[in-house]
């Protein structure tokens, strides 16, 4: 039963995006599983390499129809943003269309002006920079039509990206400049609805899942929710409140909304715990004068990522001047107690994190008891999750991946991948196999189910931050410098 919903569903959204094969971030409907596909396990610089084609920067996924791959990119040096075309059979760029910003939009470090994976129905292909707006163009290249938008203003960059649910373009964006989802004629760029939200932007947010949508029901992944939507008004069917900053983009699956709702202090591994006094003392008070001084103050976090600590900004240190209320240059225990007391209250000002599993026909405020919650560690914070239909499985950072089985709810297990470090890419489904990249360019591919045989890990060279594509035999995997396609060689 549940093979034929999930394959009913990727034949509905197969058909609203003709000729696309991977029409979208994470394929069809955002579900990252590529149907009839089967691609090579092993891969790299010098095996199962169809062609290289090096690239300007960016973050966007590549994405497929017929013969054309579509990306964006940004040339740092002339602070440019384009749209290109690629011959996928040859590797080779079709067209290159230059998007003339008036300012560049800023994020975290690991952010990319050209992050947003554009969106294809085999007849145009939609891209989105925060930096311009919405544009469009046919497969030629030809401009159609574009929706010039406001520079967006965020802390980590608005990486969200553009759907196509028939005949509309769907963006949800969130930032400091403005809040909403918007619907325009995929055909005109004409606004059809535009539905604000009321929830408050603010710096912890990231508001980069994609909707995702079931036959009328549009949902999503937003600012502090997971709501539901009539994709013909965009009138609000439901909502239900949790501690998320909106970054992983949801799944359907069995009639229930799956969705991975993380914070920055969602679980007790991203909230370290910190020394008494006298263990402070006893640890680094090299001088032995019962204070704590500012060369003997130790890296402590408030907030911190436990694993892919390469990562810019990857946590929220201590710092010593704060800690030092009368600035005579050393810490108390009295000064040591109040500071444990202020950190204790902001950390209470958070909620627990978890995956989430929503009724897809809700009504309203969701009850509690409609809302369940299948885990509540090993969260990833950027990685979607992914789902074979009876299983669902997260990556984190680290290379730790978790499955939980949907008929029961329980976590079938915890393991490493053999990736390691900080984890942007999400993970996809091809051939009976899981495909999980690390943002130092290490593609793990392992088994599905219980097993979770690691079968092999591709080592790409570079970063790879971009979630692979996958049509048909072949595989396509962007690093930070170029884009490669793989392709089982015969003996």
């Amino acid at each position: 039963m549940t093979r034929v919903l999930v394959g009913g569903l990727i034949i509905w959204f197969a058909n609203a995006n003709a000729l696309a094969d991977w029409p979208q971030f994470r394929g069809p409907n955002g579900s990252g599983v590529a149907s009839d596909a089967n691609p090579p396990l092993e891969f790299g610089r010098d095996k199962n390499l169809l062609w290289r084609l090096e690239l300007s920067s960016g973050h966007s996924s590549p994405v497929v129809s017929g013969d054309l791959i579509f990306l964006t990119t940004f040339d740092q040096k002339l602070q440019r943003l384009s749209v290109v075309a690629i011959d996928r059979h040859r590797g080779k760029l079709r067209w290159e269309r230059r998007v003339d910003a008036n300012e560049i939009e800023r994020g975290h470090p690991s952010f990319n002006p050209a992050s947003s994976t554009p969106v294809t129905d085999g007849e145009r292909v939609v891209a989105y920079f925060g930096s311009y707006g919405l544009i469009c163009f046919d497969l030629d290249g030809n401009q159609l039509w574009e929706v010039p938008l406001p520079v967006t203003k965020s802390y980590a960059g608005n990486a969200i990206s553009p759907i196509i649910a028939g005949d509309k373009v769907i963006l949800y964006r969130g930032n400091y400049v403005d809040h909403f989802l918007l619907a325009v004629d995929k055909q005109t760029g004409k606004e059809l609805w535009k539905t604000p939200q009321s929830e408050p932007f603010h710096a912890e947010l990231a508001c980069t899942a994609i909707p995702i949508v079931q036959d009328d029901l549009l949902v999503l992944h937003g600012a502090r929710s997971v709501q539901g939507f009539d994709l013909e008004t965009g009138e609000r069917r439901w909502i239900t409140k949790c501690a998320t900053t909106a970054t992983s983009t949801p799944l359907f699956v069995r009639g229930r909304v799956i969705v991975a709702a993380w914070n920055k202090m969602g679980e007790p591994a991203l909230r370290p715990e910190f020394p008494d006094f006298a263990k402070l003392v006893e640890d680094h008070d090299a001088n032995s004068d019962g204070v704590i001084q500012q060369p003997e103050f130790p890296q402590l976090w408030i907030f911190h990522r436990p694993e892919g600590a390469e990562a810019p900004q990857n946590g929220a240190p201590m710092s010593f001047k704060r800690v030092d209320r009368n600035m005579d240059g050393k810490i108390a225990e009295d000064e040591w107690q109040r500071q444990l007391g202020d950190i204790e209250r902001f950390r209470r000002g958070y909620k627990n994190h978890g995956l989430l599993s929503l009724p897809a026909d809700g009504e309203g405020v969701l009850a509690n008891d409609e809302v369940v919650t299948l885990e509540t560690q090993g969260i990833p914070e950027v990685p979607s999750p992914i789902s074979d239909g009876r299983y669902v499985y997260l990556v984190k950072n680290g290379g730790q991946l978790t499955c939980i089985d949907l008929e029961t709810g329980r976590r079938v297990y915890r393991k490493r991948t053999g990736g390691s470090g900080t984890h942007y890419a999400s993970p996809i489904i091809a051939a009976g196999h899981l495909y999980i990249a690390d943002g130092r360019g290490r593609i793990v591919v392992m088994t599905l189910g219980e097993s979770a045989e690691v079968v092999a890990i591709n080592e790409m060279g570079d970063g790879v931050y971009a979630t692979p594509a996958v049509a048909g035999a072949y595989l396509y995997v962007r690093t930070h410098s170029a884009l490669y396609a793989f392709q089982e060689q015969s003996q």
